[in-house]
């Protein structure tokens, strides 16, 4: 193995160490004892089991010791609810030395490998979260057991910009068969690291046996010992290395090609170790992980996957600017104006999340039935996925209501609008909710674009008016938008993100400054690529204009997935607030009073062509682009946004902004949000003078 303890230290001096510590346990029926490695960090499962340079020697030791006590078998497991969730990625943002990544990359491999190597049978006791590396460890052993409790199994690598490099990609394609690697490796990360649960991971093939968590290591010793006697032979399944791995491999590209357009080396170079692990020769295999894994951890592209991964799971967890927690007030009952589709999904997450009375109103007992029936629906719809017991569901049915009266909301704690975008309507509805709420009941907009200062501006009680922004669909994107108008207080804003804690959202503060932060950024980009087809670009050129930065989707495609109509409503209020930057086309214009939602037509094969109808009530110039001077035209102006908004103090700092695009419009973790890109791209110091992150934010340190 390449590190020495002393070594191990001075590369990871700040490492929260995972201590595998070795014991040797009788079991029934076998001579000799099982040597149990147990993986430990020390903390609760909030902090889980990594692998930094001083875990994977500990672990080492561990080996030493149980191979030393010439056991019936040897077994790795973890602390409680938790086996290991991969490498320690906090120490690999200060790898500034190439040597030093690759003694990374290559000590993984080294300590693993001895467990694959193994003359004594291997066993991976899978008790709880495992992840990455984690998941490599088991692979790694000859057989798996996994707990039925099991919350978190998957490998995230691919969607940080990476990919599987302790032997993931070698030995996972060689058990379960190529295409389900595929699934494992590549699509499920692509599709916003997407988790396997406990079925799965047991219908694939990963593990050999479930075993129920209250005597999870009992069962599987006693599993082991069958295993070691010949009592029970587990089934690996045959491999085809030939056509079925020529399918994988290409609907594997087909992934990377439409989710990433390149723009992934992880995620291509997972592709091309996949295709490598078809010869099932390990010392080519692990040596390719290791050359691949030793680049990318020298690359800002993969810095950039790792600054998104703080982002979500550090910063999302510490709001910038929020007020004292302790403001907050309890919510014990909810009002939402309005019952169309927005509202109703408002009201399915609050019942689910609060667990507190909801009610709906309208102007209409029909849309009222129709809101309050469609929350009811998708209950029974969890009902039906087991997701919530009989009682439950029903529990939460019954907290649901609908009222054509505002007095219903007396007692309501926390009232959310969520009703037709024009600024003297929803004065008009917190006008009147005014006359029926308590002075303290929080009142918040689900506005995208409109002041929250103007909106309050007529009442009583301005104070308690907040921005509550949510993004569509409701369940998917975790992000809030929570906006301070002029007069918000302290304890109205600390209950808003008190709220979105509740509903297991991550709240950003925005100040209020119209369409905020993730509209404002997207309609002005949008607004780049119209003006470049109205000036004559081909749509289909402008529309593939960003492609290199693999975004989820296209302009085009994003404008069709919000509403043409409201894509052109909140371009209408930016030009009202900033009409140097953003214009309004009058095609689109045209087009939404034209009652068309997109610009593509598909045939039967799939292929997108511009619809007919489309083509003709655009009027275009006679002044084309090609695709890079419409992506540079692109690029320029969201850097010139996000400087603006910095210097507006719309948010905090440029980590704000690359939260809200990550999630609150999907944008890929190894794109970093947007900053780091344009840093990379050096579009920033073009248009600003100057990159927004300092040189090892988000990239290699100097």
């Amino acid at each position: 193995m390449t590190f020495t303890a002393e070594a191990a230290k001075a590369a990871f001096p700040d490492e929260v160490v995972t201590n595998a510590v070795t014991n040797l346990v009788k079991v029934p029926g076998l001579d000799k004892p099982v040597a149990l490695i147990t993986l430990d960090n020390g903390h609760d499962h909030t902090r889980p089991n990594t692998f930094g340079p001083q875990g994977l020697v500990s672990l080492n030791s561990a080996l030493d010791k149980a191979f030393a006590a010439e056991p019936a078998a040897i077994a790795v497991t973890g602390k409680p609810f938790i086996f290991a969730v991969g490498a320690d990625l906090s120490g690999v943002e200060a790898v500034s030395d190439p040597k030093l990544a690759r003694e990374i990359a290559q000590t993984g491999h080294d300590v693993f490998r001895r467990l694959t190597e193994s003359k004594i049978p291997t066993f991976g006791f899978v008790n709880g979260a495992v992840m990455g590396g984690g998941l490599e460890l088991a692979l790694s052993c000859h057989y798996r057991t996994l707990s039925e409790n099991t919350a978190a199994i998957a490998f995230p690598e691919v969607f940080l910009g990476l990919f599987p490099g302790w032997g993931g990609t070698q030995l996972l394609p060689n058990l379960i068969g190529p295409d389900a690697a595929v699934t494992v490796i590549i699509e499920n990360a692509l599709a916003q690291n997407k988790m396997l649960n406990v079925r799965k991971a047991a219908e694939l093939g990963i593990v050999d046996e479930v075993f129920g968590s209250a005597d999870y290591l009992e069962q599987s010793l006693l599993w082991l010992a069958k295993v070691v006697n010949g009592e029970i032979t587990p089934a690996r399944r045959e491999i085809d290395r030939g056509t079925e791995w020529d399918a994988a491999i290409a609907r594997a590209k087909s992934i990377v090609d439409g989710r990433t357009h390149g723009a992934s080396p992880g995620a291509t170079k997972a592709v091309e170790l996949l295709e490598l692990a078809r010869e099932n020769d390990l010392d080519r295999g692990y040596a390719a992980e290791t050359d691949g894994l030793a680049e990318l951890l020298m690359s800002d592209v993969l810095r950039a996957g790792l600054y998104s991964f703080n982002l979500v799971n550090k910063r999302a967890k510490r709001p910038a600017g929020a007020p004292d927690k302790s403001l907050a007030r309890k919510v014990n009952k909810v009002g939402i104006v309005g019952a169309g589709l927005m509202a109703s999904q408002l009201a399915l997450l609050f019942v689910r999340r609060l667990k507190v009375p909801v009610v709906l109103t309208d102007v209409d007992q029909a849309r009222i039935d129709k809101g309050v029936g469609y929350v009811h629906e998708e209950i029974d719809k969890l009902l039906a996925r087991k997701r919530v017991s009989p009682d439950g569901a029903n529990r939460l049915k019954a907290l649901v209501t609908g009222s054509l009266d505002k007095a219903a909301f007396a007692d309501a704690d926390f009232v959310i609008e969520a009703v037709f975008e024009e600024l003297g309507v929803k004065q008009q509805v917190f006008a009147e909710l005014e006359q029926h709420v308590s002075a303290e009941a929080i009142l918040a907009t689900n506005t995208s674009s409109l002041s929250i200062t103007a909106m309050a501006s007529k009442l009583r009680h301005p104070e308690r008016v907040v921005g509550f922004h949510f993004f569509n669909p409701v369940a998917v994107l975790p992000l809030l938008e929570i906006v301070r108008g002029e007069k918000t207080d302290d304890a109205a804003l600390a209950t808003a993100f008190s709220v979105g804690k509740q509903l297991k959202k991550s709240s950003v503060l925005v100040k209020d400054a119209t369409a905020f932060v993730v509209n404002r950024l997207l309609l002005r980009f949008l607004g780049e690529v119209l003006v470049a087809v109205d000036e004559g670009t081909p749509f289909e050129v402008a529309d593939s204009a960003l492609e290199p930065l693999g975004l989820p989707m296209s302009p085009l495609n994003l404008m069709q997935l919000v509403g043409p109509a409201i894509a052109l409503h909140v371009g209408e209020t930016l030009h009202g607030s900033f009409p140097d930057r953003f214009t309004v086309s009058e095609n689109l214009d045209k087009f939404v009073k034209a009652g068309k939602k997109g610009v593509w037509t598909w045939d039967a094969s799939g292929t997108p062509s511009v619809d007919p109808e489309v083509a003709e009530l655009w009027t275009q110039g006679d002044r084309p682009s090609s695709a890079e001077q419409v992506r540079d035209r692109a690029l320029n102006a969201i850097a010139e946004e996000v400087r603006i908004m910095l210097d507006e103090g719309v948010v905090a700092e440029a980590q704000d902004i690359d939260l809200c695009l990550i999630l609150g419009a999907g944008w890929p973790f190894w794109l970093g949000g947007i900053t780091p890109y344009l840093d990379r791209a050096g579009v920033s110091e073009r248009v600003n003078g100057k990159p927004f992150l300092s040189r090892g934010v988000a990239s290699v340190p100097a």
